[in-house]
């Protein structure tokens, strides 16, 4: 008999967990009136994928923590399937149905105007009639209707409550109808959608509900970043990025390194007066917004916190004065807790006043949104470097976690990690690569261009060389180091070099040029107030910028072929027709 894997037994496995959703399903009775196997499984693929990198080693022998179980009040997504590319017509969990140009024929007034979709949309009604087949005639099902946009879920086998239909609602306005038809346009590429909820505190509820979609294809590009990624592939240069908690530097060379073919062209990406300024109108919000969720804490459950210092004498006073005792309606003093110091009655116990729910909601909507904000500015900065530098970068392989214990929030302003990891996508799209060259081995913020070694501290942010009389920025000139890194593997940054010899030619040949550009940036551009030295932070649009789905490392298995020819139960839920918004 042949040894197995543990992830090969029955009950350690992707099919396990399915036939366990499955059992569940047919025992529970009454949850088959409302869910479908299909439904359970996907359930049940969703747990597996989050487990099997905690329980199993992957192919570099590591695993990746144990597992950690949310609150059921956090389970915000339900997995489900747009299409089914193995099938023709397989019934699938959630179907998304109808076609782009439908839509924009039933909202756009047969395409004579902009795409106007009405505050509440209509539900879209299942198709009537017959189809003729190549055996004859069939009944008219979800899967020909060609008008707008809707998600279908059809319910359980036993569902006696029929379809339901959720209208879509897609992004419109200037600029969104090239996105929408570049994922939308091509029904063939819909793979999976997901129906999400997501704070939002001025929707009735709090809650707003989108349904995400996956596509099978590229992501979208406009015509202007694709005609910048064209050009960038074609730079023939070299360049190095050295990040720093308060800026990233970036220094770039000719490939031949002739002075003929361009100069030396630095970089410095800095926060801006502007930049500073809305970060600490945002910070003095936050603060605000915290404080006045304990206030409503406190308020709501007096009982679980003591009289401050202040109040606790002012208690004193009058009752040596004989004074009514005066009802202290937010206590100021520490939590009622045990001798360990652990309250005596959990946080999650506490009760929560609509206002602070409210207020909550709205925090949490504020937080994803500045997220968002970092993700759109970390992106547009990529391309700027990738547009004035060529994709071919070094950077060094730094523990961005090790930084975050050294300053801590400083970092969420300038977003170091953020900024390389677009900056490696970017590169990447332009078919280029950023490689990491390990700081053990190179020690650029140590050396010279000229090969002389210069010590320096994390308080010395200026390179001076006695050997060679080079004067410029600490982070500018390790960039410029790090163009001249070779690594025998580039998958390995441990194999990183650097080659002296290179860096002094270029420090000979350049001369007064790169000494001036390691001085300072040779970038200008329009957007700084202090003109040139700094390539200028995007600023926030008024408008979010565009989610992203999360990312999935495998497809979505299709449903058993028992399923397959299943297509619900007829009729439609007119007491539930909410709308979805999809992405």
């Amino acid at each position: 008999m042949g040894s197995t894997t543990p992830a090969e037994e029955p009950s350690l496995s992707r099919e396990a967990l399915e036939r366990c959703a499955y059992k569940h399903l047919e025992e529970s009775g009454h949850l088959k009136h409302h869910a479908s196997k299909a439904l359970a499984m996907h359930m049940a693929d969703e747990v597996w994928n989050g487990v099997q990198r905690h329980l199993f080693a992957d192919t570099t022998s590591n695993r990746h923590g144990r597992p950690r179980v949310g609150r059921q009040h956090d389970f915000t997504r339900i997995p489900g399937r747009a299409r089914s590319h193995t099938t023709a017509n397989k019934w699938e969990t959630f179907r998304l149905v109808g076609t782009l140009h439908g839509h924009a024929m039933a909202y756009a007034d047969g395409g004579r105007h902009d795409l106007t979709q009405p505050r509440r949309m209509p539900t879209p009604a299942k198709p009537d009639g017959k189809i003729p087949t190549h055996k004859g005639m069939r009944k008219a099902t979800w899967w020909d209707h060609t008008g707008p946009l809707a998600v279908v879920f059809a319910g359980g086998p036993d569902g006696k409550r029929g379809d339901l239909v959720l209208p879509v609602r897609i992004p419109q306005g200037p600029g969104q109808e090239a996105r929408a038809r570049h994922f939308l346009e091509v029904g063939a590429r819909w793979h999976k959608v997901d129906l999400v909820r997501r704070r939002k505190a001025s929707a009735p509820g709090g809650w707003a509900y989108e349904a995400h979609l996956m596509v099978l294809g590229p992501g979208y590009a406009s015509p202007s970043v694709r005609r910048m990624r064209r050009q960038a592939a074609g730079l023939d240069r070299i360049g190095g990025v050295d990040g720093n908690v308060s800026n990233l530097s970036v220094v770039s060379f000719p490939a031949n390194l002739a002075p003929s073919t361009g100069t030396a062209v630095s970089s410095e990406i800095v926060l801006t007066d502007a930049e500073r300024a809305r970060l600490e109108k945002e910070a003095k919000k936050r603060r605000g917004r915290a404080r006045a969720l304990e206030r409503s804490r406190r308020s709501t459950n007096t009982g679980q916190y003591g009289l401050s210092k202040k109040q606790a004498r002012r208690a004193e006073r009058r009752a040596t004065k004989g004074l009514p005792e005066k009802i202290v309606t937010a206590p100021g003093g520490a939590r009622d807790s045990w001798v360990d110091g652990v309250p005596k009655q959990a946080f999650r116990r506490d009760r929560l006043s609509h206002g602070y729910r409210e207020l909550r909601a709205r925090q949490a909507e504020a937080a994803a949104s500045a997220a968002e904000y970092r993700r759109h500015r970390a992106r547009a900065v990529a391309r700027d470097i990738v547009a004035a530098h060529g994709p071919r970068l070094t950077v060094e392989d730094c523990d961005i976690r090790t930084w975050y214990r050294l300053w801590g929030k400083r970092l969420s302003q300038t977003t170091p990690g953020m900024l390389i990891s677009a900056l490696e996508i970017e590169c990447r799209a332009a078919s280029g690569r950023l490689v990491r060259a390990s700081t053990w081995s190179t020690a650029l913020s140590q050396h010279c261009l000229c090969g002389e070694r210069v010590i320096k501290t994390l308080r010395d942010r200026e390179h001076k060389c006695t050997a060679c009389g080079l004067v410029g920025k600490r982070d500018l000139v390790s960039a410029a180091l790090a163009a001249f890194v070779d690594l025998i593997d580039p998958d390995d940054p441990k194999t990183a070099r650097l080659d002296s010899a290179r860096s002094r030619h270029a420090q000979i040949t350049y001369g007064e040029g790169l000494e001036e550009a390691l001085r300072e940036s040779t970038t200008p551009c329009q957007n700084t107030p202090r003109g040139a030295g700094r390539v200028a932070v995007p600023a926030q649009r008024v408008t979010s910028a565009h989610r992203t789905a999360e990312r999935r490392d495998r497809t979505t298995p299709d449903e058993p072929r028992h399923l397959r020819d299943h297509a619900g139960a007829p009729g439609t839920r007119t007491a539930c027709s909410p709308q979805l918004t999809i992405w």
